[in-house]
């Protein structure tokens, strides 16, 4: 690709979509988020709106910017308002079938053929979601972290079949007008990032399952111990249980490894809607007012 990325889309307007379309917006870029329906789409300008609102009490952001980025986003229950788009990052969830649905379909819509087509996915194989489509050389991983206006690494991640104009194109957005740190992966499960974190948290959960130590010493005893800034429970509880499994399952049904399986703390904790942050409730309990 040639020329410079301005119009920008992004399906889904969750906490990573909101916080993706967001530092989009900030960085000048016209960006449309899109939804599963109106309510939904409704939802997600309220998320970026908070965000943006949170940005300038923090002083981290100037009144006026925070306007300006919001008035270049359109919020959107159909995925056609992405069809002049020159790249659409999916970010829902972790699933394999919703993803693969959703390239599908941008195939269709998106008309450029040179638009590229990135996946914020966690684990799941790029590859896969390349393979839906019929320009499997213009899909990428583009894996930012939460909250993503605030962290500075994106992974991008390539496929046997990405070609490396789309490399360059999205390595550039991510470093030049969005300003972020890239970190390169070839496209095997948990990509760099994932695959050293994961183990960690599986093994602080074991730990807490076992009766061991309880989940605020074994925190406490990573922040205070090792200078690390959160423990490995409440990163957890932040990263959201449900997606900790489900990179979890992904890797370990890659790689076969007992390091990488869920433990069954884990597994009953999600089954009981005990996601962490998001739903109050974890390993350790949130207010939500």
């Amino acid at each position: 690709m040639t020329t410079e990325i301005r119009r920008v889309g992004v399906v889904g307007g969750g906490q990573m979509g909101a916080g993706i379309a967001e530092v989009c917006a900030r960085a000048g870029l016209d960006t449309v988020v899109c939804e599963s329906d109106a309510p939904g789409a409704r939802a997600a300008h309220e998320r970026v709106a908070t965000s943006l609102e949170r940005a300038v009490r923090r002083g981290k952001l100037d009144r006026l910017s925070a306007e300006d980025a919001l008035a270049r986003m359109i919020f959107t229950g159909s995925l056609d308002e992405l069809a002049d788009r020159q790249l659409v990052v999916e970010a829902v969830a972790e699933d394999t079938r919703a993803k693969t649905e959703i390239f599908a379909a941008l195939d269709k819509i998106v008309e450029d053929p040179l638009a590229v087509l990135a996946t914020n996915t966690s684990s799941l194989p790029v590859m896969r979601l390349g393979m839906a489509t019929h320009r499997a050389d213009r899909v990428v991983g583009l894996h930012f972290f939460n909250p993503v206006p605030v962290l500075p690494l994106v992974e991008v991640v390539s496929s046997l079949h990405t070609s490396a104009e789309t490399v360059t194109a999205v390595t550039r957005l991510a470093e030049h007008t969005l300003g972020k740190t890239v970190v390169r992966s070839q496209d095997r499960a948990g990509f760099v990032v994932n695959a050293l974190l994961i183990p960690y948290l599986l093994s602080a959960i074991r730990m807490a399952e076992s009766g061991f130590a309880t989940a605020a010493d074994v925190d406490a005893g990573m922040e205070l111990g090792c200078a690390h800034p959160m423990g490995p429970l409440k990163l957890a509880d932040l990263i959201g249980l449900d997606t900790v499994a489900s990179i979890a399952a992904s890797l370990h049904d890659e790689f076969k490894e007992p390091l990488y399986a869920p433990p069954p703390l884990l597994r009953r904790m999600v089954e009981a809607g005990l996601l962490g942050r998001k739903s109050g409730r974890g390993f350790h309990t949130y207010d939500r007012s």
